[in-house]
């Protein structure tokens, strides 16, 4: 009984260190700050074009199906990062976007999400910024 106890802590020691290298990475990964408040800000319309870039039978099998993926993620309840966690609670989902945007552009490219965003030309210069695409004033 006593090997038992001795595994699941490890397991849980493990989970816990994983739970922190994880958050060490989208804090080092994460926007600036203003790159974090525009994104928190178009947080619909992303969702919009995730949904759009999702369904459009154009894009390789992979691509869509990361983006079920992350739209799943941001519709769960639980998060990596709990809500009540000041800066990071929010910013996890706005950063956990921008990575997949940066991999989706890398595959699909930016064409993809011109042809898919339903906000404003400014909102998609904030949305090829977060994917780490030089905008129009670049």
């Amino acid at each position: 009984m006593n090997q038992w106890w001795q595994v699941l802590l490890g397991v849980l020691a493990g989970l816990v260190l994983l739970w922190v290298v994880l958050l060490v990475v989208l804090w080092r990964t994460a926007p600036g700050e203003t790159g974090l408040r525009d994104a928190l800000r178009l947080l619909p319309d992303l969702i919009g074009l995730l949904r759009r870039l999702a369904a459009d039978p154009a894009l390789p099998r992979g691509v869509r199906i990361r983006l079920w993926l992350l739209l799943g993620y941001l519709l769960m309840p639980i998060d990596l990062v709990p809500d009540f966690i000041p800066v990071l609670g929010y910013a996890d989902d706005a950063i956990v976007v921008a990575l997949a945007l940066r991999s989706v552009t890398r595959t699909a490219g930016s064409d993809a999400l011109e042809r898919h965003w339903p906000g404003t030309p400014i909102g998609l210069r904030t949305v090829r910024r977060l994917a780490g695409l030089p905008t129009a004033e670049s």
